[in-house]
């Protein structure tokens, strides 16, 4: 194949990328099953439970609030869904801290997690919340009215006007995907879920100091509390360049010392910590209505089975610091145009897209070495 059509791998190492860029690449299966996670706990917790769990779900239905203004759906077979991890500054996530003075609700976290056809290949899209993009005009999430299109606004803006979905609106209005399903992790549930596991222990090979997360960290071994596992995951300007990439390393490389913690559970063993898992995982969970059940969500868990690490890829939506402001980025066109074509042709993602992006600097990949 000629070098444009040459997919990501495990194996081969993309010029330029630093050789830890590999390893991350290498952990998207665990990336993967750390996006579903809290549905996988749920899968062993039986038919007695699920009309309890099924009440904890809250549900949008994206369908009714966006109607038929929305790209075509794939008739490919595969599935895209954007995957959110909200930051609330109000309410029970209010004292997690961080960079928005304002009170007002963010979305820290979010990538589109494509899985393809044959449910045998999967390819992660994470993108940067402080990403400049055009919003459409959204409904607001307080009532008070339409916010009219702007042509350059943060990313994660979108959601702090209209929630998940203006959300969603704005990346299917970027990526030119409709998104099948949306899925939503506030912090707060987060915190109790990773209190219920136990803790999560990593190992660090620097100190991380952050006096917006509240984060204190000497270089070394620790079981972080659910506390302190979101102020790691939410760490910016102590880690790599300082930026929202860095961050986007930092939370792949959590992902898997969570998920090694997860399956060094004995669920089966110890039915009163499943229930906790399972009743803690559905209570931080807000889906679209076609989502929002126990059996759904253990259906589409069970969908990237057959998705082993050599079929599937993690990048980050290609980008360049922004001219108008260097704390911010912005898609680079010609890139970002060949993974979402990627995308909607239902294969994995060319090297050619990654190449040149600011994306592949964010420098925080060793920070956590192992979990």
């Amino acid at each position: 194949m000629g070098e444009g059509s040459e997919a990501v791998s495990g194996q081969e190492e993309p010029p330029g990328r630093p050789p830890s860029a590999s390893r991350r690449r290498r952990l998207i299966r665990v990336a993967l099953v750390g996006v579903v996670a809290l549905a996988v706990l749920l899968g062993a917790a039986g038919t007695v439970l699920y009309f309890k769990l099924d009440g904890n779900i809250s549900q949008i239905d994206i369908e009714e609030a966006l109607g038929g203004d929305r790209p075509e759906d794939s008739d490919n077979g595969s599935t895209d869904v954007l995957v959110l991890g909200s930051d609330t500054r109000t309410g029970e996530n209010g004292s997690f801290g961080g960079d928005d003075p304002d009170g007002e609700a963010r979305s820290d976290t979010a990538m589109i997690l494509h899985v393809n056809e044959d449910h045998d290949a999967a390819t992660v899209v994470s993108i940067p919340r402080d990403t400049i993009v055009p919003r459409p005009a959204c409904e607001r999430v307080d009532g008070e009215g339409e916010a009219p299109a702007v042509e350059r606004t943060m990313f994660n803006e979108a959601y702090g006007v209209g929630g998940p979905v203006c959300a969603v609106k704005t990346v299917e209005a970027m990526t030119g995907l409709r998104m099948d399903h949306f899925l939503e992790v506030d912090f707060a549930g987060f915190e109790r879920l990773v209190d219920a596991l136990g803790g999560v222990e990593v190992t660090t090979s620097e100190a991380i100091e952050d006096s917006d997360s509240h984060l204190r960290l000497s270089a070394g071994t620790h079981t972080l509390s659910g506390r302190e596992s979101l102020a790691l995951v939410r760490t910016r300007k102590a880690v790599g360049d300082g930026s929202d990439l860095g961050r986007i390393q930092l939370q792949q490389s959590f992902l898997r010392s969570l998920m090694t913690q997860v399956d060094g559970v004995d669920l089966m063993g110890n039915p009163k910590r499943l229930y906790d898992l399972a009743d803690t995982a559905t209570s931080a969970l807000t889906t679209d209505s076609d989502l929002a059940s126990v059996r759904k969500l253990v259906d589409f868990t069970r969908t990237l089975g057959d998705v082993g690490p050599d079929a599937t890829q993690m990048v980050t939506l290609p980008v360049g610091y922004d001219p108008a402001d260097p704390n911010r980025v912005a898609p680079l066109t010609e890139q970002s145009r060949q993974v979402w074509d990627a995308l909607r042709e239902d294969r994995p993602v060319p090297r050619s897209a990654i190449r040149d992006s600011a994306a592949e600097e964010g420098g925080a990949d060793d920070v956590i070495l192992r979990g």
